[in-house]
């Protein structure tokens, strides 16, 4: 039996896996079995019904270990229904994310066959004293809208449950409690 979902995830200081973490737990309170793993440790998509990506955008690009993910498994993604956010923007405005989802979106396109059924940027953040030289100088800041990532991590099943259907002989759609 396939495991409901992997949450895998990019993180150059560790504020993309604590969102990785957050959406994982979401998924398990309602009742999925999920599997949390760092992007470079994904050897194959073949156990799991559904995949969500994750990875921060550092520099007008999605982190290298997203970009490596997608092109080593685009094949297999191709199956599989998948669910991708990122990390951008320190601020919220409207022009900041929308610059955000126009790099996100430019690095998915290097997967044409890739069709996520759902795609998210969330605010970003920053530990000045986890930097070097000369980004340990930047303003600290959090971004992150812990309530919308809660949430868009609970509408995963629902957004994915179409594609997520019958396969090889797994359950025929994934039960989600009330609780």
């Amino acid at each position: 039996m396939a495991t409901d979902f992997l949450v895998a995830y990019a993180t150059k200081h560790g504020t993309t896996g604590e969102v990785a973490e957050a959406v994982a737990e979401e998924l398990k309170g309602l009742g999925l079995e999920v599997e949390l793993r760092e992007l470079r440790k994904v050897r194959d998509l073949d156990e799991y019904r559904a995949v969500v990506i994750g990875a921060p955008l550092y520099m007008g690009r999605w982190h290298k270990d997203a970009r490596k993910f997608l092109r080593r498994h685009r094949k297999a993604l191709s199956e599989h229904p998948v669910a991708v956010f990122a990390l951008g923007p320190l601020k919220l405005t409207e022009e900041d994310v929308a610059g955000s989802r126009k790099q996100l979106d430019r690095a998915l396109a290097l997967a044409p066959e890739l069709r996520p059924a759902t795609v998210e940027v969330f605010g970003g953040a920053i530990d000045p004293a986890k930097l070097s030289f000369p980004f340990n100088r930047m303003e600290a800041g959090d971004a992150r809208d812990w309530d919308a990532i809660r949430a868009w991590a609970r509408s995963l099943p629902a957004e994915l449950r179409g594609p997520l259907g019958q396969r090889d002989g797994d359950r025929p759609s994934m039960a989600v409690s009330d609780n």
